[in-house]
C-alpha cells in the first residue's frame, strides 16, 4: 500500500512538472508575424525585438531554478548552443517571466549578477516579472524556445529537443530541435519540425 501511494505521489508530481503552466496560453501561429515587445535587460537597458530585423532570433524562456534548465546549462548545452548561435550572427534572447516573490525570478541585481558569473551566453538577459511578453507569446514551460526569422515571422515554438527529460546523459541522444530548425532556415529549407510540445517547469507567472 505505502509502495502504491508513492508511486501516486510521484506521477502527480510529473504530472505538475510537464504539464502546461496555463492550458489558455497559446503561441503565436507558426508563419505569423512575431508579436513585438519591449523589456529590461539585465543592465536596465530597454530592448525590443523590432530592433533585430533582419536578423534570426532565438527567444529562450529560462528559470534558473528549474531542473529541466540546470540539466542544459550544468552539461553547456545551453550555453554551447547560444555560443554556436552568436557565431551565425543570430540574436538569442533570454527571458525570465517569473513573478516577484516565485522560484526563478530575478531582480535586475540579481539578473546582472548571474550575466556576469555565469557561462551562459545569450545577447541579452531579459526580465518580464509581470508576465506580459511570456503571455504574448504562450510560453508555458522553461524552456520553452521560439525560433524568428529576419522578416519578423515565427518559424518554430516548442521544446528544445525531442527527449522530455531532466537527465543530462539525454542530451547526447536527442535530436536538437532549435539547432536543426536554425540551420534548416538558413539554408532555405522548410523546418522539418516547426512545432513540438515544450516540456519542463511551468512558467511562474503572477497569480490572478
Amino acid at each position: 500500500m505505502k509502495k502504491r501511494s508513492l508511486a501516486l505521489f510521484f506521477a502527480f508530481v510529473a504530472a505538475l512538472v510537464f504539464a502546461p503552466a496555463n492550458p489558455a496560453l497559446a503561441a503565436p501561429a507558426i508563419g505569423s508575424a512575431a508579436p513585438d515587445f519591449q523589456l529590461n535587460d539585465s543592465d536596465g537597458q530597454s530592448r525590443s525585438l523590432s530592433e533585430f530585423k533582419g536578423k534570426y532570433v532565438v527567444l529562450e524562456w529560462t528559470n534558473p531554478q528549474c531542473p529541466f534548465v540546470v540539466k542544459h546549462y550544468k552539461s553547456g548545452n545551453m550555453p554551447s548552443l547560444q555560443k554556436w548561435a552568436k557565431e551565425k550572427s543570430v540574436v538569442w534572447l533570454t527571458i525570465d517571466s517569473s513573478a516577484p516573490g516565485a522560484e526563478g525570478y530575478l531582480s535586475e541585481a540579481d539578473a546582472k549578477k548571474m550575466r556576469a558569473s555565469n557561462y551562459a551566453a545569450p545577447t541579452a538577459l531579459l526580465l518580464d516579472p509581470d508576465g506580459k511578453v511570456g503571455q504574448l507569446y504562450g510560453a508555458k514551460t522553461t524552456p520553452h524556445m521560439f525560433i524568428i526569422d529576419p522578416q519578423g515571422k515565427l518559424l518554430y515554438a516548442g521544446a528544445i529537443d525531442s527527449i522530455r527529460s531532466a537527465n543530462i546523459d539525454d542530451i547526447a541522444k536527442a535530436t536538437n530541435y532549435v539547432k536543426v530548425g536554425l540551420e534548416e532556415a538558413m539554408a532555405g529549407k522548410p523546418l522539418t519540425t516547426p512545432t513540438s510540445q515544450a516540456y519542463g517547469c511551468s512558467v511562474k507567472y503572477a497569480r490572478k
